[in-house]
């Protein structure tokens, strides 16, 4: 993406909108009570507002609405309690602790409910600072009541107003983020690739991808006016999603044995010019993203059609000069790509079409993708909650952890004489995440970025005198605080602080040395306890919970395989909403599997316990799932009639790897039964037999036949049974190796 591309992208995007929202929503009643001369109910109301805010994640509108109804409860409560129980800095210290520790324990519940108990942390540390008495509780919780319930309408008549836009934002960064898992895999089309290094790359692509379709797919089917598509827009925009989640399953079916592919057609240069389509491809996905962003219609060109007839003519031009009957099954593989390619061409040029919202298009059929596809249901039983309750839980881990951390942070405070003393907790709060890699990370920017935000606030104070310049760089460097609040917390702090800066010199302009001053040992004391507590408080490091994540992987795909490969071998029907819930749980356990692998990556090197065996586990379940997306791909799309008893066997020995790898992994004793690879002859010779006559066809100098035809839709099969049983035996010797590390 060009530097024009990633301003549109960043101009258009639902985080600058939600900074935007966001500062608004928290300014306006400040604003709007200084003017009648009450500045400082004004701030209060805004804590409120500011709050709220925090819970304020894009999904269903009403969800979006709970979320904040019940944060405005809650921290009403919590607002009213800490200000009783602050006579007695005793009590407050236990009502610190068990706060801490049962509102960090919300996270059990899912991500909108952990950011409540983070609006309840901060209100919590805010009210410190100044408690109030006798009346000033009720009335200083009744202006936080009224600043959250000010934020939850403000936010819901903005949506109101454009009710799809947070819709296109979201689709629209679905699309790039497609976009560039297209142009990494195009890396392995290059002379000479790097296996290792464009597989990671993959994995953290696709966490982000799925992380998209998830968000994309529940607020769609759980938003009634887009499910009954009431609306053009909402038609369109369905139509959209359903045809790009299509795409994107398209392109995880084009996983081949590159290995081989180049070792056959390096010297042709057609696997260049697959090169060079796959990333133009992806540069228009981009444009296609930014168009559904902005709204705008964007207009693709002729350029990839001729291109791809190029690369077609190429490979015909190879099939009469260079196949042979030593090359037969390559050229079969590089067929299926080239036709993968077409599909794809073609289904992007219909996607800028799709852009226009042109009157024509016709309505999406929303039954072929449902909620269930992706978009799990939250379970929010209170017996989750107490399940949790014991160090088997990270979550219970981590908020022992918080809860320990906040009650040393003030007792630091109490023991010491520190002015805003509240920000070694809220530092404390912001940084110490369940995660260690987490927290080292967030530290780290919280630590740089203050100490530079401050440098940039004085700099900004030294040359701008004008209180109304001041005020507007203020509001600006609040924006972009919230704006890249969930993407980049470095920038967040880095604007964060001169904000702060800026703000208490308006407030105290005789104080503000002493606020810098305070700001920075605050955030090093907070930020050093929260580094202490990620190491030796009850810490969890991801080699200790990682292969629970790799069983339920294993399970998940085995699951996946059975249902899918006993159509191939029974003649049976795919349950379509069975397969979908377990297509959905098989990519949500390789985000999870992915995604701790990734945090043990910055983990000591010391608790990085057999990471080599995990990091090739991790790989070879991103090649399984493609190698599962291709299989059903020929039953769901290519409609293949390929069918035979004797694949049967084979599956029944891929299971078999599958149940091994979880035996080691979960470390049991006993002997285990080992797979027989025997077990692939009778498919490998059917397909050897279809080979040998195609063979002598091609001596006979026939191209197209019946067994040609027969070859390539039952080879195509074939192969992908011949593909999983290999990986699940890899799978099988990973686990092995991995419980003897």
């Amino acid at each position: 993406m060009n530097q024009l591309d990633t301003y549109k992208n960043f101009v258009n995007g639902r985080y600058l909108s939600e900074g935007i929202r966001n500062t608004a929503g928290i300014v306006l009643p400040a604003l709007i009570l200084s003017y009648f001369d009450l500045l400082n109910i004004g701030f209060v109301v805004s804590l409120g507002a500011l709050c709220v805010s925090v819970t304020d994640s894009p999904g269903p509108v009403h969800h979006r609405l709970n979320g904040m109804f019940f944060c405005n409860l809650i921290i009403t409560a919590v607002v009213i309690i800490v200000c009783y129980a602050a006579v007695s800095p005793l009590l407050l210290g236990i009502l610190i602790f068990v706060f801490g520790f049962f509102f960090s324990m919300l996270t059990v519940y899912g991500i909108r409910t952990s950011a409540i108990g983070i609006a309840a942390l901060l209100v919590m540390i805010l009210s410190l600072q100044t408690p109030k008495h006798g009346i000033g509780i009720w009335l200083n919780a009744l202006y936080i009541l009224a600043g959250g319930v000010w934020y939850m309408l403000f936010s819901l008549l903005l949506y109101s107003i454009r009710p799809y836009k947070i819709i296109q934002q979201i689709l629209g960064d679905f699309i790039i983020d497609i976009g560039t898992y297209f142009r990494i895999r195009s890396s392995f089309y290059k002379h000479d690739p790097a296996y290792e290094k464009t597989y990671q790359l993959l994995l953290q692509q696709q966490v982000n991808v799925q992380t998209q379709q998830s968000l994309l797919s529940e607020i769609l089917f759980k938003t009634r006016a887009i499910t009954k598509e009431s609306t053009h827009t909402g038609r369109v925009l369905l139509k959209i999603y359903i045809d790009v989640a299509e795409l994107f399953e398209s392109i995880m079916t084009a996983f081949q044995d590159y290995r081989v592919l180049h070792k056959q057609f390096d010297e042709t240069g057609i696997l260049e010019m697959i090169q060079q389509q796959i990333i133009s491809l992806s540069e228009e996905l981009n444009d296609v993203g930014l168009a559904v962003k902005s709204g705008l219609h964007s207009r693709g060109t002729d350029e990839n059609l001729v291109s791809f007839r190029e690369i077609k003519t190429a490979f015909e031009a190879l099939r009469l000069n260079f196949m042979s009957d030593e090359n037969v099954e390559q050229f079969v593989s590089l067929g299926r790509i080239v036709n993968n390619l077409q599909h794809l061409t073609e289904k992007i040029n219909g996607l800028h079409y799709y852009t226009s919202y042109d009157k024509k298009i016709q309505k999406a059929n929303a039954d072929s993708i449902d909620q269930s596809n992706y978009a799990a249901s939250q379970d929010i039983r209170p017996a989750i909650f107490f399940n949790n309750l014991n160090f088997g839980s990270n979550i219970f881990r981590h908020a022992l952890r918080v809860a320990l951390a906040l009650l040393v942070g003030y007792i630091i405070s109490l023991a010491f004489v520190i002015g805003h003393s509240y920000w070694i907790l809220l530092t404390i709060v912001v940084i110490l995440k369940p995660a260690y890699s987490l927290t080292k990370k967030r530290n780290s920017d919280r630590l740089i970025g203050t100490l530079l935000g401050i440098f940039i606030g004085v700099a900004v104070l030294y040359f701008v005198h004008d209180k109304t310049a001041l005020f507007v760089i203020m509001i600006a460097f609040m924006a972009t605080c919230y704006a890249f609040l969930r993407t980049n917390y470095f920038i967040s702090v880095l604007t964060m602080t001169p904000y702060l800066v800026i703000f208490f010199h308006m407030l105290y302009p005789d104080t503000i040395q002493v606020v810098l001053k305070d700001r920075l040992v605050d955030t090093s004391i907070g930020s050093a306890i929260a580094f202490i507590a990620s190491i030796f408080f009850v810490p969890a490091w991801e080699h200790e919970s990682i292969r629970s994540f790799m069983v339920k992987m294993l399970e998940a795909n085995q699951r996946y395989y059975g249902m899918v490969s006993g159509v191939f071998s029974a003649n049976t029907e795919l349950p379509k909403q069975q397969f979908r819930i377990v297509r959905r749980d098989v990519l949500t356990e390789l985000a999870n599997v992915s995604d701790a692998f990734s945090r043990m990556l910055s983990e000591p090197k010391r608790f990085q316990k057999g990471i080599e065996h995990i990091h090739q586990f991790v790989v070879l379940s991103h090649i399984l799932t493609s190698h599962f997306a291709t299989l059903s791909y020929y039953l769901n799309v290519r409609q293949s009639k390929f069918r035979s008893a004797d694949l049967q066997p084979v599956i029944d020995n891929t299971q078999l790897n599958f149940s091994n790898a979880i035996h080691h992994l979960q470390q049991k004793e006993g002997d285990i039964q080992k797979a027989d690879r025997n077990a692939l002859d009778a498919i490998n010779d059917h397909a050897e037999l279809l080979l040998a006559q195609r063979k002598e066809e091609l001596l006979q100098g026939q191209l197209e036949t019946e067994t040609k035809q027969a070859l390539v839709e039952s080879k195509s099969v074939i192969d992908q049974f011949n593909y999983i049983y290999g990986v699940s035996a890899d799978l099988e010797k990973a686990s092995e190796l991995l419980r003897k590390a």
